[in-house]
Order: C-alpha cells, then structure tokens, then sequence
C-alpha cells in the first residue's frame, strides 16, 4: 500500500472501483463532478468493470440506483448540495426498499444566496431518509469509509443504504496522501454482494411499495429504525476487520487528547483538523482541552458520545450547519445523548461556524476553548457562539448595504 498523492474526489472514485460496483448512474453537479467524471474515463478504457450510465437528473439517477440495489448490483453515485435536495425523493424510497448502495455527498451549501464551498446542511438534511450516514476529515477516510459503508449497508442484519460525506473543495479537491489497498485484500475485505430474494430474469420476484394502513407502515419503520441501530454493531465488526488486514482503526467516534480533558470540542469533517490544533495550541498554554469527533452521523453513536463526554466541565459542540430559528443541527443531539448522563458536563456550549465554506482560522478555534473556560458551569445555557472575524461582519454589512438588498 504505497501512499500516493490524490484528492478526495479520486479517492472516492478509486474506492468505488476497488468494491467493484457494478453500476453508477450519476448526474454532474460542483464539486462532485470528478468523481464521476474520473469512473467514467475508467469505464470507457475498461479498466473499471462497470455499466456506467448520465441520467437527465439526481432524481433519474437515483431512481435508477435504487432499482439496480434491489436486483442484487452493487451500486455506487454522488451528489452535492442542490442535487441532493433534487434527488430527496427517492432517498426515502431507497431505504424503504432496503436497497444497499453507497452514496457520495460532497457537501456544499444550500442556495440561496449561492456559494459553491461547503457547510452541512445538505447532508444533514438527509438524517431521517433512512440512509446511514459516515462522514470523513481526510482523503484517506474518504476511501476508507467508501469500502466500510458497503460492508455495513450490504450486512444481513442492516440492509440500508449509506451516504460518505466529503467536503467540498476542502476535500474533494485536495490532493493528500491516500494508501489504497491491493484488490485482493479489499475482496477479502468485500465479499461480492449477495442479497436475499434479488430480481432474476431467471427467477421472478415481485417487489413492491403497497398503500398500508397505519399499524403495517409502523411496523416496517420501526424495522428500518432498528436495523440503523444493528448498523453500530455491523460498524464496529467491519470495522475490526479493516483494522486486521489494513492497520487503520475506525469507530464511530474518535477522541483526540480526553485523558485528562476537562473542556471538549465536539466537531466534524476536515475542519477538525482545525480543531486538533487549536487543542494543541491552547494545551501548551496549560488548558486541559480535548477534541470528540463524529465520524458515525446516523445511526447516532449516543452511547459513545456519552460515555467520552462524561465528567467534563464544559463541552462546545461545532455545528457547520444553521437550522434557522433552532441553530446548530448537531447541538440538540449531543445534548439529548448527554441528557441522562448522571455526570453529565456541566455546561454545553453551542458554537456555529464555517457556513458557505467561510474560512476559520486557528485563532478562532482557540478562541472556542477560551469562551468555554468562561462559562458559568451549573448556570444559565450559554450564549450561543457565532464564529465571524469583526472585519468579516464589517465587510458584509458594507457589501449589502452597497447592494441594497436584505442581509
């Protein structure tokens, strides 16, 4: 496995080819657009044994995905932003269906206004379709994660699909060092996909979303729900494996310096490296300071938040997201995985920043661990934390003004 240098868009297009996917369906959309762009190239020299299909949109595409899920064809497409929301729809139907793919988002934010760098409220939108969800902070977890989300999604006892996120630009067109395994080891790693009851010319079956009344729509949601649970254990076991043959560990969540931490970052995708040196910087300074990050979005790894999260004087979690009028999507969550925790941290702090790609630097981070060594443990909830440089509100507030249009 010698490393060589590639951007995350590549290195989910190479991982795709190392599962051997049978089929992609795509629809070109910024920053996605190497990825698929990168298997087609594959495709048509024959390097890369795939039925590679555009469709006229993501709604088409995934439509298409889903079907070729159920007739036992390991499935792989990408998306972002916009496209997401367009192909909604049918992601809902696909886990309904409890049709296995893999599904990359390269995360950029939702219009309007318009940018093409990334936050997370696309992804994020998806968290109840039913689609498992793993997110990446490198290149190298970008493959990775590709490879561990088709061992889960395709487990008996899951059989869901999964969304990989990436960052856009951060990521997708970043070139790091990526060590892709050989093809045998991943085959070892990736049995070929053998669903139950598939469609077979040979062998007709008959599959089909029926109108229910209420107490069978429950019973197959609540299946759906605790098969995402079963995908924790899947995750972990998989997960062990690729540890085994690879030397990689991955869990659901990963701590960065908690021995002794008693304020915590809670963040995300590739601005946690960030995050990892702004605990080092402020570390040196004599703070006890630590990072959790989310790695497993959905199902949501409570267990594993609330047992690191423990005992800590005060928490921040980084939402690069806003849900308007609620704030940031991943606060409530860590909040109710903490809420029955007898030593719970004694305050959690909410922190909202990097939307549309705005860049943040160290200093700001820092200054995250900093707001939380002020905050009043046992008091009243803090003051939510909006992470913008006073010369970046002046220079908005100028350019709207000058437009004469609502900011």
């Amino acid at each position: 496995m010698r490393p060589e240098l590639m951007t995350g868009n590549r290195a989910a297009a190479a991982a795709a080819k190392l599962a051997r996917v049978d089929y992609v369906p795509a629809y070109p959309i910024t920053p996605q657009t190497e990825i698929i762009e990168t298997i087609a190239d594959w495709a048509r020299e024959g390097t890369m044994d795939a039925k590679f299909v555009q469709l006229e949109s993501e709604h088409s595409m995934m439509t298409a995905a889903g079907a070729a899920a159920l007739t036992g064809a390991r499935v792989f497409t990408a998306t972002s932003s916009q496209g997401l929301l367009y192909a909604m729809e049918m992601l809902y139907n696909i886990s309904g269906w409890r049709a296995p793919m893999v599904l990359m988002n390269v995360s950029r934010a939702l219009a309007a206004p318009i940018v093409l760098e990334p936050d997370h409220n696309d992804v994020l939108s998806a968290r109840d379709s039913g689609f498992l969800q793993l997110h990446s902070e490198t290149c190298q977890e970008v493959a990775d994660l590709v490879l561990l989300a088709y061992r889960v999604a395709e487990d008996k006892r899951v059989m869901l699909p999964a969304i990989v996120n990436l960052d856009g630009f951060y990521l997708s067109f970043t070139r790091e060092k990526v060590s892709l395994p050989e093809q045998a080891e991943v085959d070892r790693f990736l049995p070929p996909y053998d669903p139950p009851h598939p469609i077979r010319a040979t062998r007709p079956v008959s599959k089909g979303s029926a109108v229910m009344e209420g107490y069978l729509y429950s019973y197959f949601r609540y299946n759906m729900h605790a098969a995402a649970l079963r995908a924790k254990e899947a995750f972990s076991e998989a997960a062990r494996d690729f540890q085994d043959l690879f030397g990689r560990a991955y869990g659901p969540v990963e701590g960065y310096r908690l021995d002794d931490a008693e304020y915590v970052l809670v963040m995300s995708n590739s601005f946690t490296t960030l995050g990892r040196q702004a605990v080092n910087r402020v570390r040196e300074q004599g703070v006890k300071a630590g990072l959790l990050k989310l790695r497993m979005v959905r199902p949501f790894p409570t267990e594993e938040v609330a047992a690191l999260l423990k005992g800590r004087k005060v928490d921040a979690v980084f939402d690069q997201n806003l849900s308007p009028g609620l704030g940031g999507i991943l606060y409530p969550e860590i909040a109710a995985s903490l809420y029955h925790v007898r030593d719970r941290p004694g305050a959690l702090l909410p922190v909202v920043g990097g939307l549309g790609g705005k860049q943040l630097t160290s200093d700001e981070m820092c200054q995250v661990f900093e707001r939380m060594r002020g905050v009043d443990v046992g008091g009243e909830r803090p003051e939510p934390m909006f992470l913008m440089r006073d010369e970046e509100l002046t220079k908005a507030e100028r350019a709207v003004a000058t437009a004469g249009v609502h900011g």
